[in-house]
């Protein structure tokens, strides 16, 4: 092995392990976002979603989407990684398993680490949107069947070298194949779990239901910042010095003006700059510049994070207030709404220069329509796909085990009717011992004793 290859799988694999921090980060943003109440369930759902994700694309999803076979589907590869590594520069012969990933010269195994980390991704965005009120084994057999069918088949597509590839569909790091994945399915099943008890009134009027935790969602928003300079930098699966340094600066900018413009939009129709909206604002431009980073400017991908910064709030306001679907972290609007974006955005900024013999040039930069359009026929395929499978998904295990929790563990929290648990016990102790307590509280001594 040259040093070329092994300073490259040095990369894909410190970055993969970039974004297999990104758990952490959801994790927090969506404990610290919902009430307290739901903190260990929230916590515990981000955990276990990642473990089975890890086995079932292991056993089954890579090779749907990474394996050869038909434009729709991967047929080879199955049952466990196997086949020698397609990479000509380790010197084995290919032997036709994982075509789609001849491109880079990686090892095998390092391909399938960073690739499954993008997976745990995509099955982990669903859990926010269906927090406070689903049912926690109902939530892994989704996150299985997420895992096994939806995100490979829709993966195989786009990077598996399906139809949507040979069409002269981009998407460098995941805004479609990842996160309107991701979002498609957390949209699918709010709507059919339905709103959190009391979340609307009688006429329809929205309640507010703040997070338990502002410093947990903060500190979560910050990891998964971190985590998407390898998110993106790390899909050029090698250590390109001039590409991944770029592609760091484009992810930032569309990141942050995004946060700067959410803030804004808010300020304006909502009296106050919210914090809940910039942080969601940070991560819908990162989800939109995730597709176009490697190919547009800086410049574009300031006007690309500004427009998200915009939407986000907007369309977190229409969910909510217009259609009346209960998304406790706004995941459908960051991921799914800016996700499109995104995609769509690629076609609009791209800039041939940056990387040759790939997309070209954008709307805006004199390629004509064409890349735009096929841009939006990928996003509708993807999305009709990953909304049919999912409602079928979601009403299958509503029939078969029922997906929501009932309204009593709901409106006492599923900490305690899930998990037998508590994430602050010492408000359950003070509640019961009111006295003991506040002798505790009333006596600075006995306090220190």
């Amino acid at each position: 092995m040259d040093t070329k290859v092994a300073l490259d799988t040095i990369w894909v694999l410190i970055t993969g392990m970039l974004v297999f921090f990104m758990n952490l980060g959801f994790a927090t943003v969506e404990a610290g976002m919902q009430p307290a109440k739901n903190c260990v369930n929230i916590l515990s759902k981000n955990f276990v979603v990642f473990a089975v994700t890890s086995v079932v694309f292991w056993l089954l999803g890579f090779g749907i989407m990474f394996g050869d076979g038909s434009p729709f589907v991967g047929l080879q590869g199955l049952l466990g990684l196997h086949g020698t590594d397609n990479s000509p520069a380790t010197g084995e012969a290919y032997q036709g398993v994982y075509s789609a990933l001849n491109w880079t010269g990686v090892p095998l195994m390092a391909k399938f680490f960073f690739q499954l980390v993008f997976a745990g991704t995509a099955a982990t965005i669903v859990s926010g949107a269906v927090g406070s009120r689903i049912k926690y084994l109902s939530f892994i057999v989704f996150s299985c069947v997420m895992g096994t069918l939806i995100y490979p088949v829709t993966g195989h597509w786009i990077w598996g070298g399906g139809f949507l590839a040979k069409m002269g569909f981009w998407d460098f790091a995941g805004s479609t194949v990842v996160h309107s994945v991701g979002g498609w399915a957390a949209l699918t099943g709010a709507l059919i779990l339905g709103p959190r008890i009391g979340k609307f009134g009688p006429n329809g009027e929205v309640r507010a239901t703040p997070g338990h935790e502002l410093s947990l969602a903060t500190l979560g928003t910050f990891v998964l910042w971190l985590g998407w300079f390898g998110f993106n930098p790390g899909s050029t699966m090698a250590a390109d010095p001039e590409a991944i340094s770029r592609i760091c600066v484009t992810t930032n900018s569309g990141g942050v003006a995004a946060a700067i413009t959410a803030t804004i939009t808010s300020w304006l129709l909502l009296g106050k700059p919210d914090l809940g909206m910039t942080l969601n604002g940070l991560l819908a431009g990162l989800v939109a510049i995730t597709a176009p980073c490697a190919y547009v400017s800086v410049e574009s991908s300031l006007a690309i994070g500004a427009v998200a910064g915009v939407l986000v709030v907007l369309s977190v306001m229409f969910f909510e207030q217009k259609v009346k679907i209960d998304d406790p972290v706004g995941a459908t609007s960051v991921h799914l709404v800016n996700g499109v974006w995104g995609t769509l955005a690629l076609g609009l900024f791209s800039q041939g220069k940056f990387m040759p013999n790939t997309t070209g040039d954008g709307l805006l930069f004199g390629g004509g329509a064409n890349l735009l359009i096929t841009q939006f026929k990928g996003v509708v395929a993807v999305g009709v796909f990953t909304l049919v499978v999912s409602a079928l998904t979601w009403f299958i295990l509503k029939a078969v085990m029922g997906i929501r929790v009932s309204a009593r563990e709901e409106i006492e929290g599923l900490d305690i009717g899930e998990h037998g648990n508590s994430a602050y016990p010492e408000f359950v102790v003070r509640k019961t011992f009111p006295i003991v307590t506040s002798s505790v509280s009333a006596s600075p001594q006995l306090a220190v004793k």
